[in-house]
């Protein structure tokens, strides 16, 4: 890995850390060459603090490591990016992000979409809002409905009407996300079972 330390006539380039479950950007620090070394050599990563000018493993005093699981360099061998699985908390203030974050999973429009969900089912009134008046019927008509959209995917796998079927894979998660809250849980619970069963 070509990694030009020089640019900056510091000897020292940017590292973003990410965490390599969620994908969330956990801080910024420097690395000069060394402590690229000492990063690569015990798995955890270690920065050089600009303003302790040493040498600083994130974790030290805390016990809240950042436990390397990989490294990228960019397109202008400058910046490097590195994955990590955190040991506690990462900023100094004891929270999960630098930028005051929860590090949850996040799902993207998946997430968006469980949080308009959870809001329709507080807040909407039940006659205006399709989610809130399947709700108000109780977890049997919500997982009764779930079926329904499974045989429907089903039945449209079978054909050769492309969007159909992805229009009845929509109909099916979305009722399953619905459902999945009627139990109290949301798809990162799901995610969990999964991630506990790989190999």
């Amino acid at each position: 890995m070509e990694i030009d330390f020089n640019k900056n006539n510091d000897g020292l380039v940017p590292v973003i850390i990410q965490d390599a479950a969620t994908k969330n950007v956990l801080m910024l620090g420097y690395m000069n060459e060394e402590a690229f070394v000492k990063t690569k050599e015990t798995k955890k990563v270690t920065f050089f603090s600009r303003t302790k000018k040493r040498l600083w493993t994130k974790g030290e005093e805390s016990g809240n490591f950042l436990n390397l699981v990989d490294i990228k360099n960019d397109c202008d061998n400058d910046t490097l990016l590195i994955t990590v699985n955190p040991v506690g908390p990462t900023c100094h203030k004891g929270t999960d992000t630098c930028w005051d974050e929860k590090n949850n999973q996040n799902f993207g429009f998946i997430t968006k979409l469980e949080n308009t969900i959870e809001n329709r089912i507080k807040n909407a009134d039940s006659e205006k809002s399709y989610v809130a008046s399947l709700f108000a019927k109780g977890i049997n008509k919500v997982a009764q409905k779930v079926g329904e959209e499974a045989v429907e995917v089903v039945i449209e796998a079978k054909d050769n009407n492309d969007d159909l079927f992805l229009d009845e894979s929509a109909d099916l998660l979305f009722h399953y996300l619905m459902l999945l809250q009627a139990k109290g849980f949301k798809l990162n619970d799901v995610v969990e079972v999964l991630k506990s069963r790989e190999k």
